[in-house]
């Protein structure tokens, strides 16, 4: 067998192997129905970080006031959920939200110094290529991961600043006030996983039924 004969046959080996990957990986492949111009991973990322942020601030020193929130300088993604968390937090303490700033005691003004996701991704194995075959043209090679990994997260920080209505004398300043979310999605070969700190992304626990727990009681 001369040496032409020899690398032609294992070019064809090659070829045929890759070929019979990537027939499995698109045997696994699936196709979204929809696709909006976000995702929920996205926003939930996003919420839980704005929820997060303000869970163990302390806003008692609201109690009995007439509050009116100031949204002038407030800007961020999702700026409505934030403002209606921020607006919660202050009605849970005790505060009287007012709608009209003129019946308030205190103006609460609310800034935002971030709410926004960061993501990364690595692969170890085969990214998506072209493959020439002889007389054939190319052979499209779907991404055949070894190992690949694909994480977000979500950082939210948002600022109070609380000053009499009237006198304009300052009443308070919560500083920083920091959150965050993950949510990390890995695959080894074919099969893949999820961890998050989402509420919403935790698949939940089954439960025993009554009759489950009588038969092993």
């Amino acid at each position: 067998m001369s040496k032409r004969d020899f690398w032609q046959g294992n070019f064809l080996m090659v070829a045929a192997f890759l070929l019979l990957l990537a027939l499995l990986a698109a045997g696994c492949a699936t196709t979204d129905e929809t696709n909006p111009p976000r995702s929920v991973s996205e926003q939930l990322l996003l919420s839980t970080a704005a929820d997060r942020a303000l869970t163990n601030a302390d806003f008692t020193v609201f109690a009995g006031k007439k509050i009116y929130v100031d949204s002038t300088y407030f800007d961020s993604y999702d700026s409505k959920y934030a403002l209606g968390m921020i607006r919660d937090a202050l009605s849970s303490a005790g505060a009287l939200l007012m709608d009209d700033v003129t019946n308030s005691d205190i103006i609460v003004q609310a800034r935002s110094g971030g709410l926004s996701t960061d993501s990364s991704d690595s692969l170890v194995g085969i990214p998506k290529m072209g493959m020439p075959v002889p007389l054939s043209g190319s052979l499209a090679i779907p991404e055949l991961p070894f190992y690949k990994s694909d994480k977000q997260h979500s950082i939210a920080k948002f600022e109070l600043l609380a000053y009499d209505t009237k006198s304009r004398q300052h009443f308070y300043s919560s500083g920083p006030l920091v959150g965050r979310a993950y949510n990390n999605n890995h695959a080894i070969f074919f099969i893949s996983w999820n961890t998050t700190d989402i509420p919403e992304k935790k698949k939940p626990k089954k439960h025993k039924s009554h009759d489950e727990s009588k038969s092993t009681g």
